[in-house]
């Protein structure tokens, strides 16, 4: 089984790491993890007059460890073997193309618990996730 774990640094993002961790027991075989970080693309117009490439690619490379960090150290701690993937983009549509290309069976990701008005509102990371994705998305509240 290969299961999708989108993390983005956040409490919300750490109890669904700790939710799988957990309940390990459900799955036949050792579930195969990506851990996965998408950071929301900086604005390139003026930026890139300023900054190169190297420089963005190398601010996107530290920001997705950096929040990776915890989520890596819980799943080491537990002795859960994972593959970390750091992407730029829009997360859902990233998430949703990254469980597609690695034929992952399931997602499992962390949601703030907002209403259904706020996340309209708001938007949603979760609620876009399963309106997108191609295998099931179990959100940890």
């Amino acid at each position: 089984m290969k299961i999708l774990l989108p993390v983005d640094g956040s409490a919300c993002a750490l109890r669904a790491v700790e939710h799988l961790i957990s309940h390990a027991a459900w799955f036949r075989d050792v579930p195969e993890i990506h851990l996965l970080h998408v950071h929301a693309p900086i604005p390139i117009g003026r930026v890139q007059a300023h900054v190169g490439k190297e420089t963005l690619h190398a601010y996107y490379l530290e920001e997705g460890q950096e929040q990776l960090v915890e989520a890596q150290r819980k799943l080491d701690a537990a002795g859960r073997f994972h593959t970390t993937h750091i992407h730029v983009g829009q997360p859902a549509e990233v998430i949703r193309k990254m469980a597609d290309d690695l034929a992952c069976d399931l997602i499992i990701m962390g949601t703030h618990g907002r209403s259904a008005v706020a996340g309209m509102v708001m938007g949603s990371v979760a609620t876009r996730v399963l309106h997108l994705s191609p295998c099931p998305v179990l959100l940890v509240k």
